[in-house]
């Protein structure tokens, strides 16, 4: 089974190294690069957490502070173990969507010991600050990094295309999905993707993505990359 994987390359290749060893072949071709922009100053004064939405939240915060001790919460599995392994002391993952970070959230802090720092990108997915702050906690919201899109497919993503090799595809974020099919028609490709099947991380991935037709389209019963892997290897790997 060929899959063309679309994260950025910081997610990317250890998610193709993961479906190497269960026998799948990959393709990387990154939707999107992470790129680092001028912050001011972190003040950690009286922040209780840190609230991370992607991994990249975890890189880029890693690179810009030394701070390991403040507790962290992150929105998924794989970036609470790219946490862990830049050195974070005490990291809680809600292994799913903003939706149950928010809730992770309200159910384990208090609105009175303190805000809480929400590493960001430029653009964010969901109202992480808008849930928390209606119940009644002080959101921080620092952006430390950029996802930039790309411009058009590469090469070896056409040749797969055209060749009819590809299997499958997988779709991460709303944003990935409109960059992938808006890139696919650019280039004339909408066609060979009937032969494709599209994994999505969630609805709102999949809503996205049928603006194309597909094989077909499959959402992870859950918003996390475990849940999506399981149904990739249910489908044939």
């Amino acid at each position: 089974m060929r899959l063309l994987i679309t994260r950025p390359r910081e997610d990317g290749e250890p998610l193709a190294a993961l479906l190497n060893e269960r026998g799948f072949e990959t393709i990387l071709d990154p939707m999107m690069t992470i790129v680092d922009i001028d912050a001011p100053e972190m003040d950690l004064s009286g922040i209780q957490a840190l609230l991370m939405t992607s991994a990249n939240g975890v890189r880029a915060f890693a690179r810009r502070e030394e701070d390991r001790q403040t507790p962290v919460y992150v929105v998924g599995d794989a970036s609470a173990q790219v946490a862990r392994d830049l050195g974070f002391i005490a990291v809680t993952s809600a292994g799913g969507d903003v939706e149950t970070l928010a809730a992770l959230v309200q159910n384990e802090l208090n609105p009175g010991q303190g805000a809480l720092l929400h590493i960001a990108a430029s653009r964010v997915a969901g109202d992480l600050s808008g849930l928390l702050e209606a119940a009644g906690f002080e959101v921080r919201r620092l952006v430390l990094y950029e996802a930039t899109a790309a411009d058009a497919l590469s090469p070896k993503t056409l040749v797969e295309l055209d060749a009819g090799t590809l299997d499958g595809i997988l779709l991460f974020s709303p944003r990935t999905a409109t960059l992938f099919t808006r890139l696919v028609m650019a280039a004339g490709r909408t066609e060979h993707c009937r032969a494709v099947v599209a994994y999505c991380l969630s609805q709102a991935v999949a809503n996205n993505a049928q603006v194309i037709s597909w094989k077909d389209l499959v959402v992870a019963p859950r918003p996390n990359q475990q849940a999506l892997l399981d149904i990739i290897g249910g489908n044939g790997g």
